[in-house]
């Protein structure tokens, strides 16, 4: 494993478990109305497509990563458009 790849598994690594807090407090919670679905869904194919690039370049950074944070941006958003009219736990007071 040459400097390259230890870089690209570095980035690889920081941009994948950077998306953990939101998809467990999703998960969790099913707080999503302050998320954007649009957002969530141009992220989620813009890693679909990297995984492909990965994949055609035989890039293992870049699959790996892009499938973790795919599977987690993609959990994010089907919540987010299956929660999208239930209403809230908290009550005002």
């Amino acid at each position: 494993m040459d400097y390259i790849e230890i870089i690209g598994l570095s980035a690889a690594f920081f941009t994948t478990i950077a998306n953990i807090p939101q998809a467990v407090k999703v998960i969790r919670t099913r707080e999503v109305k302050s998320l954007s679905a649009p957002t969530y869904s141009m992220l989620f194919l813009g890693m679909v497509i990297w995984v492909i690039y990965g994949a055609i370049r035989n890039d293992l950074p870049i699959i790996l990563a892009n499938s973790i944070a795919g599977s987690l941006c993609g959990i994010i958003l089907i919540i987010k458009l299956l929660c999208r009219d239930e209403p809230q736990n908290s009550e005002k007071i």
